[in-house]
């Protein structure tokens, strides 16, 4: 008798872990099944404009499709800024985000005037902004605003699609 049970036993198991697999199986095309015709269908179809607009689509889709690559900035910018109660010595260390290699050599090429743009950017701003996180998204936002049209200027193209702080202190 005690062997029956086991074997008994050993059969239960196996059905269900069975049971469970086909369980698991169903899950996961039902998941997928979902998935697939609850996409949206517009993200598929281009947009109708005109030659420039598609033109330009086809810029901004190729300058997102290409790698993310970061040129960091080779010094940190130190520089003073007045507060209302004392002055602060901020220190901000920086990279650039582009997308494609030519794109990043381009922006090597220029990295004196870059850190001019960016200490120009960043010396407008004042101990009381730069306290707060609001303050240094401005001033981060304005930098990148600055250096794009820098770039656009020297090179005809942005290039720089973000200033990322990767270091910030302020004393």
């Amino acid at each position: 008798m005690p062997e029956e049970e086991l074997q008994m036993e050993d059969g239960g198991k196996k059905r269900k872990m069975i049971i469970i697999i086909v369980v698991v199986v169903l899950l996961l095309a039902a998941g997928g099944g979902a998935f697939f015709f609850m996409g949206d269908s517009e993200e598929a179809m281009p947009a109708q404009g005109t030659a420039s607009e598609t033109g330009d689509i086809a810029e901004t889709a190729a300058f997102t499709a290409s790698t993310a690559l970061y040129v960091a900035m080779p010094r940190p910018f130190v520089f003073n800024v007045a507060g209302s109660t004392r002055d602060r010595l901020v220190e901000i260390r920086v990279q650039l985000m582009v997308r494609g290699s030519d794109y990043e050599e381009q922006v090597k090429a220029h990295i004196p005037l870059i850190e001019g743009t960016l200490l120009s950017a960043f010396s407008m701003a004042s101990a009381d902004d730069l306290v707060t996180e609001a303050g240094k998204i401005t001033i981060r936002d304005s930098a990148l605003k600055a250096v794009q049209k820098k770039m656009q200027e020297i090179t005809g193209k942005q290039m720089v699609e973000q200033v990322l702080f990767t270091g910030f202190v302020m004393q």
